[in-house]
């Protein structure tokens, strides 16, 4: 296993100068945005369409030394609203296409969400069986609008080469290992997840136990913590609206690796999602509203990178 960034909390850098900073760090895997909402600062689209610009920036990395663990497009393929939707189901696409061309395996993007209805605006995330109409709605997202979708998705990926790692979050309608596996059994294996473990802490999903749920549908993994503030929590529960700024208020934060939990917790992460068949990179994604970029980067690799030394499998005497 090995560590990694997902680079757009470096979006003020050229890739170039990522890469050298990443060096700093004993880190030569990144994970690249392309569009919708991570952005495309590193891994422009436009490549599909300029050789030069596509051999320039594979020439880059291998100046570097630096291997591509995933093409990352999140975005709501789904959306109710046309304009919306087709800008994103076209970045998913190329995304695709890029990722083939650079013989990248895995592409991470949110499962989506759809409206209540045909005539709908904005997404709507049930999050309740009750009053009855709330399950009306789920059965016509995932009938109508999700199945559909992905059954065809899917089979673009897997006809271009590429798997499709869904990241659990709420708001969409894959948020936890029964959704995702529910995706899943609807689009093929070759759908899986960007496991996030921060997504699971805040909804009272033990991280750990849920890789043993999840098992080979595990494609990509990005590293971040939550921190739970208890305080709060008896006012608020986990479904809390307030910016992720109002820390004060908040039940909970995502936090830089460590900063949630300790190494103990990591080093049984680390060791179950090998256990479990993946032995590949963590991605280190910053969201910590506590911490500058250079801050989180520089605590999170030291932190996972002692963590991953110490994980390494010896091998074994009766080999």
């Amino acid at each position: 296993m090995k560590v990694g960034v997902f680079t757009p909390l470096l979006s003020q850098l050229s890739l170039d100068d990522v890469l050298k900073k990443l060096a700093t760090y004993e880190i030569r895997t990144v994970e690249l945005g392309t569009g919708n909402y991570p952005g495309g600062a590193h891994a422009s689209l436009s490549m599909l369409e300029d050789k030069a610009a596509l051999d320039r920036f594979k020439s880059t990395l291998a100046d570097h030394g630096v291997s591509i663990s995933a093409l990352s497009c999140h975005g709501n393929s789904l959306h109710p609203d046309k304009a919306q939707r087709e800008a994103a189901v076209k970045v998913s696409r190329d995304t695709i296409l890029l990722a083939e061309k650079l013989g990248v395996k895995t592409v991470v993007d949110f499962s989506g969400c759809p409206g209540d209805s045909p005539a709908s605006t904005a997404p709507n995330w049930v999050t309740c069986p009750w009053p009855p109409e709330f399950l009306k709605v789920l059965d016509w997202q995932w009938n109508e609008v999700v199945a559909p979708f992905w059954i065809e998705h899917a089979k673009f990926a897997a006809d271009h080469g590429v798997r499709i790692a869904v990241e659990m979050h709420p708001g969409f309608v894959a948020y936890s290992p029964e959704t995702l596996l529910k995706l899943r059994a609807i689009a093929g294996p070759n759908v899986g997840c960007n496991y996030d473990p921060s997504h699971m802490f805040w909804q009272n999903i033990d991280p750990v136990a849920a890789i043993r749920v999840l098992g080979d549908a595990i494609f990509h993994v990005h590293a971040k913590d939550t921190q739970i503030y208890t305080a709060n929590l008896p006012k608020t529960g986990v479904l809390d609206t307030k910016p992720y700024t109002d820390e004060c208020n908040r039940s909970w934060i995502f936090r830089t690796c460590g900063y949630g939990h300790g190494a103990e917790w990591w080093k049984e992460f680390v060791s179950t999602l090998r256990m479990f068949g993946y032995d590949d990179v963590l991605s280190i994604e910053h969201e910590d509203s506590l911490l500058s970029p250079e801050e989180g980067l520089s605590k999170a690799a030291k932190f996972l990178n002692e963590i991953v030394i110490q994980e390494q499998p010896a091998a074994a005497w009766w080999v």
